[in-house]
């Protein structure tokens, strides 16, 4: 039997706010063998990324505080010691020599200002006795280790030159550069795309079972633990709600909360009008499971398809100037997207699925010309858009309007939640006052499941899922026809996704809605739509009706994106 190399007893970790003392973690036990794979698994403000952090000794002091227990680090079968009775300058030789963290968010945990081999040689040089060419053959090596192209070339280039799954490496060749015993990772492979998701998965593994490390995988999805962990711990307002075997929770979960997060995720095998969520399963007598027989659906598109698209892409290419002469003359072009063709029908969700670097962001911007097409035509309603002056096509975004990735960023953190909706109405001149506009806007953030009080607060004070939900409401404010949701949901707990996406359906039926669904994740662009663009290179490999694509994929790539969805 495996010695305990992490025991966690009895801890609680407490945060001051305006409100009162606010328990983040609250008298939780578990422990971590030699070897082991533990998933802790939760949604946002669950309590699973403090206690990494209490692990680490990285708990801000104030407003953070660890009121009590004990964490108890095994050295060697000899020796051990309580983590929480260290000092910092004792902390600083543990961390990163012993216990290594990779982040969630790898742009923000690296310095975008320093190359990623330098970075990766410092953690090495203030560890171990080597000097810097050692260190840089060893970075060198480590990057080789994690599957990283062209580790020379990657050794010399900022974060900001590497895609999000390279960061992503170049974050775990540094927690494994002083070969630790213990690697804490927070959701390593949230916002990547499932093939990525699935290859880093696949590497710590590997890199696992090569050192003998022992790894706590903290993620909001059951689907992903039930691909790597061992045992999973369920956390939940702060307490662990159920924890053990990760193949007997995946399969026979106990607790209302880890049923309803394995049922959050859109399921493949049947089609469901709705997603289940967190609190249906806690409150179970709210929830009913409809289901969307064949022939409803073939019944609904039968009557979309008979009408004329209202929508038509036509050959749209899509050049990005790569390199310039000396008199600024563009020599040199990057093809993102690459003679596409394709019609939207009124009522219809079109899905558009594929990897980072595919394209479809790119050709749904350009779209709504927020990116000039470099050739081609876009035909809306029989208006081609690209012949359209800027200031006859800024009138004409009030019909066509999009929901970006990163609510956080689309939203003016100057600005209330309110205003930030309110302003694009007074642009457009809807309604005749800004009474009447702020009526407009109170009854839209109440379709979106928020409320009248939220009105002048600021979007630092809501959750990645409420920001969302008031980039949706302002969408709506301009009583659009035609929305480009843009990775929309790729950021969000599987729990709040499924919200998210069942308020997207809800108001198609309500407001009559046409989606461009734009998304990396094959299961949640099944569950979304009727028909199904799949992308790759900057040109469409596959296109058709959602389910036929699913069960019979015609390409080898469309049936790697659905190899890749965790749990499958």
């Amino acid at each position: 039997m495996e010695k305990e190399l992490l025991q966690i007893k009895n801890l609680r970790v407490e945060f001051k706010t305006d409100n009162g003392i606010q328990k983040a973690v609250d008298d939780i036990s578990f422990s971590l063998k030699k070897g082991e794979i533990l998933g802790i698994v939760g949604e946002s403000g669950s309590g699973k990324s403090v206690t990494s952090l209490a692990i680490m000794q990285l708990i801000s002091c104030p407003p953070g505080k660890i009121a009590s227990g004990e964490i108890i680090y095994n050295i060697n079968e000899d020796a051990q010691l309580d983590l929480l009775k260290q000092n910092e300058k004792q902390m600083r030789e543990w961390r990163g020599n012993e216990i290594a963290m990779i982040f969630q968010e790898p742009m923000t945990s690296l310095n975008p200002v320093m190359k990623c081999g330098k970075q990766v040689m410092e953690a090495i040089l203030l560890h171990q006795n080597i000097n810097k060419k050692e260190a840089k053959a060893k970075t060198i090596h480590l990057f080789n280790e994690v599957l990283l192209p062209k580790p020379e070339e990657i050794f010399n280039r900022y974060p900001y030159e590497l895609s999000g799954g390279q960061k992503q490496r170049v974050m775990i060749a540094m927690a494994i550069s002083c070969n630790p015993s213990l690697l804490i990772a927070d959701e390593p492979t949230t916002a990547l795309d499932v093939t990525v998701q699935k290859t880093i998965l696949e590497l710590l593994k590997s890199l696992q079972q090569k050192y003998g490390m022992s790894i706590i995988f903290i993620t909001h999805d059951l689907g992903v633990v039930a691909e790597i962990a061992d045992n999973v711990a369920v956390m939940y307002k702060g307490k662990i709600v159920e924890q053990g075997d990760a193949n007997a929770i995946f399969k026979h979960p106990q607790h209302p909360y880890t049923q309803g997060l394995l049922a959050c995720r859109p399921k493949l095998d049947v089609r469901l009008a709705f997603l289940p969520t967190v609190n249906d399963f806690m409150n179970p007598t709210h929830f009913k499971s409809i289901e969307i027989t064949s022939t409803e659906r073939a019944n609904n598109q039968n009557i979309i398809y008979s009408q004329n698209p209202i929508l038509q892409v036509k050959n749209i290419t899509v050049d990005f100037p790569t390199k310039k002469s000396w008199m600024g003359k563009v020599t040199e072009n990057f093809r993102a997207v690459n003679n596409i063709s394709f019609e939207v029908y009124e009522g219809e969700t079109l899905g558009l699925v594929g990897e980072s670097g595919c394209g479809k962001t790119t050709l749904g911007r350009s779209i709504l010309r927020l990116i000039e097409a470099s050739s081609g035509q876009i035909i809306y309603k029989g208006k081609v858009l690209s012949l359209l002056k800027t200031v006859e096509m800024r009138a004409f975004r009030q019909k066509l309007q999009i929901i970006f990735q990163d609510p956080y960023s689309s939203l003016n953190p100057r600005i209330s939640i309110g205003s930030a909706i309110l302003e694009p109405m007074k642009v457009h001149n809807i309604l005749d006052s800004d009474k009447a506009r702020k009526n407009r806007v109170i009854e839209l953030l109440e379709r979106v499941n928020m409320s009248e009080n939220q009105f002048n607060r600021y979007p630092h004070e809501f959750s990645g899922g409420q920001r969302q939900r008031i980039c949706i409401a302002r969408a709506l404010a301009l009583n659009p026809e035609l929305i480009i949701c843009d990775e929309s949901v790729s950021a969000l707990d599987v729990s709040v996704q499924a919200q998210v996406l069942n308020l997207l359906n809800e108001l198609k039926l309500d407001f009559k809605f046409t989606y461009v669904f734009i998304s990396h994740d094959l299961s949640v662009v099944k569950f979304m739509s009727d028909r199904m663009i799949v992308m790759k290179n900057g040109e469409i490999v596959e296109m058709g009706e959602a389910d036929s694509i699913y069960r019979h994929p015609s390409s080898a790539y469309t049936r790697k994106l659905i190899e890749a969805i965790p749990g499958c």
